[in-house]
């Protein structure tokens, strides 16, 4: 059979290939080249059975119907059977290319790595709770307390401060009264200036004037490196008028001999960390505290958590054995156990000033704002479930995320910040000094990346730079650190709780805590970053579906939170056209939004993957860290256990919010980098009973009066006993 008797017979109700002869040849028969065919390999067709006699459907009738008035001539055919075909390979193998150039211009997004098998999210029914708030300004005016007319116009130039606030307004005329004072008010209410300005003002009234040769006047303890340098330079600030006051710092980090320099010379206003100041009384000489009047502790409660109560106690005698009286000042955001031992062991008689205004109900008269409320009675009987105060203009979030979509969420929220406000400047808390470090080199290599291509946009705005903060660092990089994000209009800086406590970081816009505090005290401080002196501020707390109910211990302690869809996060990558999947659909239904953002929070997934398994050093890196939060989440206190607890983490999702692509299978891991430390040889073992045999040493140790001196003829005895017992057997 040639190719010639191949011939389509198509009528109106149905097509089917037949073989007739030349003879019945007819002009409603049609030669049907198959060119389709040729061009594009075969294509199996499962054909369904027409029920009904109207033919085969409109789009399939388009497709295969050809009419008779398109008839194909028989020059034609036979012009087309003497032609070439136009390919070279097998339809299989054609269409396996073909299959291939398709999948490089459209690579296949996979979305149920990180969308699929997630934990349901829980529905957050937030409990009714009024939030304590304290008025952070009053009417009052520097200028009508009885202050030096130059100290006024300092703090009104250069600080750019005109009226007090609450705290100031009922600390200052208690310090100039000569009481101890213990402060409990909010993070950020201006408790620096509150014992500051009486200082000075009280110091620069001494006469004859003191002299630097004089020593210290007055000892400032804080718990952090930064936040002694951020009083040292408000102290600076305030004393450009009295020129002859001298303050100086001692933190740990700087060389000993330059502070001993410093201590000879003279210091009167001594700011210092209490590890470094126990240090310089024990091993300096030249420091003497005779002249010591004032002792201000600053942000007590965090100095005893630091594990600095020893410390102070060392502090605290020695003062005592120079001069027994002096003022004492104790301020603190929150009131602790080990603050409370605090008041009772260095103040007298104390003036107890609390600001905050308690939740519900009214307030005794004797601890409204504004009183003096004397002695231990205005502290509260229960420390456990007191209420902490935050600032009106602090305004609460929370947000739920899988343990896969942790770090595209995080990423995403940094994203979406620096597109849709002008100057944003956030800080991101860890709980480890392991995770600041990864998530800073993975954000900086990863998001900042296309900075440094020629002819590429970046990712986001150029003004974006990530900076890090943790106790691991070197004194020099922590101040330059904590100086450069203090001066700029925008960043992000990611630290540990060593930023927590006490620093005045300007115009930051969102706190954002990536890993949930260990008590409720820490989550106000870290808040406290943000909303300070009367300024707009935001805050996100990131948790996990099995973590949900750490909402309920917040709400026990006065605080309320606000939920954030993890959605409403991850659709602002949808402004960021370098997230952008290849496959893209014309229509536009709110389903395929929803499919847009997942396919574009994998290609960020897909990025940081990517540069974790570039290098085996990057996934060592990331093992470590992986083990650091892990070390971190079993760390938590017993009454949170049933929230956060090591068996409820899934390794698996864990691992790739550190982008990794599988569970790692052994975590203790060594850098190969850091040489290997030399094994203690074992001690020998004692030569004393080498040559005796074991059934003397068994005899020995049978009796108690042995003396362990062999006798003669023992051997024999023993050789005659063995005879004997053969011959017997």
């Amino acid at each position: 059979m040639d190719d010639e008797d191949l011939i389509l017979n198509i009528t109106e109700n149905s097509w089917s290939p037949v073989i007739l002869s030349r003879q019945k040849r007819s002009q409603t028969q049609v030669y049907r080249p198959q060119t389709k065919w040729l061009k594009q390999g075969p294509k199996t067709v499962k054909r369904k059975p027409q029920e009904s006699a109207e033919g085969p459907p409109p789009k399939r009738r388009a497709k295969v119907l050809l009419s008779a008035s398109k008839a194909i001539s028989k020059d034609d055919h036979q012009r087309f059977l003497k032609r070439k075909p136009a390919l070279e390979c097998s339809p299989r193998e054609h269409q396996h290319e073909k299959g291939e150039e398709n999948q490089e211009e459209r690579p296949f997004i996979k979305t149920s790595s990180l969308f699929k098998n997630n934990p349901e999210i829980p529905e957050i029914n937030r409990p009714a709770v009024k939030q304590p708030q304290e008025k952070v300004f009053t009417c009052d005016l520097f200028s009508e307390l009885d202050l030096h007319p130059h100290l006024v116009s300092t703090v009104t130039r250069v600080l750019k401060m005109t009226k007090m606030t609450s705290v100031q307004k009922l600390t200052i005329p208690a310090f100039l009264a000569g009481r101890d004072v213990m402060v409990r008010s909010q993070t950020g209410s201006g408790k620096t200036l509150a014992y500051s300005i009486p200082l000075v003002h009280i110091l620069q009234g001494i006469k004859p004037k003191i002299q630097r040769s004089d020593g210290p006047y007055a000892l400032i303890l804080v718990p952090t490196r930064e936040l002694a340098l951020q009083s040292f330079s408000i102290l600076q600030k305030l004393l450009k008028p009295f020129t002859w006051i001298v303050p100086g710092v001692l933190m740990g980090g700087e060389k000993r001999k330059s502070e001993k320099a410093r201590l000879r010379k003279g210091i009167n206003i001594l700011i210092s960390t209490p590890g470094r100041l126990v240090d310089h009384i024990r091993s300096t000489r030249t420091i003497c505290f005779g002249r010591v009047q004032w002792l201000i502790v600053d942000e007590a409660d965090r100095m005893l958590d630091l594990g600095f109560e020893r410390d102070v106690t060392v502090i605290l005698n020695t003062l005592n054995k120079e001069h027994e009286r002096r003022q004492n000042v104790l301020l603190s955001a929150t009131l602790t156990d080990g603050v409370t031992r605090l008041v009772d062991i260095s103040l007298q008689d104390p003036v107890n000033i609390t600001v905050t205004e308690e939740a519900g109900g009214e307030i005794p008269e004797d601890k409204r704002p504004g009183v003096f409320c004397e002695g231990p009675s205005a502290l509260p009987a229960r420390v456990d479930m007191e209420s902490f105060a935050v600032p009106e203009t602090l305004t609460q979030h929370i947000v739920v995320v899988p343990s896969k979509l942790r770090l595209v969420t995080l990423a995403a929220f940094i994203i979406g910040k620096f597109q849709s406000e002008k100057s944003p400047k956030l800080i991101v808390f860890f709980s480890t000094c392991e995770l600041v470090e990864f998530h800073h080199t993975l954000f900086t290599n990863v998001l900042m990346a296309s900075q440094q291509r020629a002819g590429s946009q970046p990712l986001i705005a150029t003004h974006l730079e990530f900076l890090r903060l943790h106790g691991n660092m070197e004194q020099e990089e922590r101040t330059e650190v904590f100086l450069k994000f203090s001066q700029s209009s925008s960043g992000i800086l990611l630290c540990t709780d060593v930023a927590a406590r006490g620093l005045d970081l300007p115009q930051v816009t969102w706190i954002v805590q990536y890993n949930a505090p260990c008590s409720p005290t820490e989550y106000i401080h870290r808040i406290g970053r943000t909303a300070r002196i009367g300024s707009q501020g935001n805050s996100l707390l990131v948790l996990a579906p099995s973590e949900v109910k750490y909402i309920d211990s917040l709400a026990a302690y006065s605080i309320s939170v606000s939920e954030v869809k993890m959605e409403d996060i991850l659709c602002s990558l949808m402004m960021d056209e370098h997230f952008k999947a290849r496959r893209q659909s014309k229509k536009k239904s709110p389903g395929m939004v929803t499919q847009e953002v997942r396919e574009r929070a994998t290609v960020l997934q897909t990025t940081f993957e990517d540069y974790v398994h570039a290098t085996e050093e990057n996934v060592i890196r990331a093992k470590k860290a992986l083990q650091s939060f892990i070390r971190s989440y079993a760390t938590y206190p017993r009454n949170l256990k049933h929230i956060f607890h090591v068996k409820s983490l899934h390794l698996g999702h864990i691992a790739k919010s550190f982008g990794l692509r599988d569970a790692p299978q052994n975590l203790n891991l060594t850098d190969p980098t850091t040489p290997k430390r030399s094994k203690k040889p074992k001690p020998k073992r004692s030569n004393l009973y080498k040559n005796y045999g074991k059934q003397h040493l068994v005899d020995m140790l049978r009796s108690e009066y042995a003396s362990g001196i062999r006798t003669k003829g023992l051997k024999a005895r023993n050789a005659k006993k063995k005879k004997v017992q053969k011959q017997q057997t």
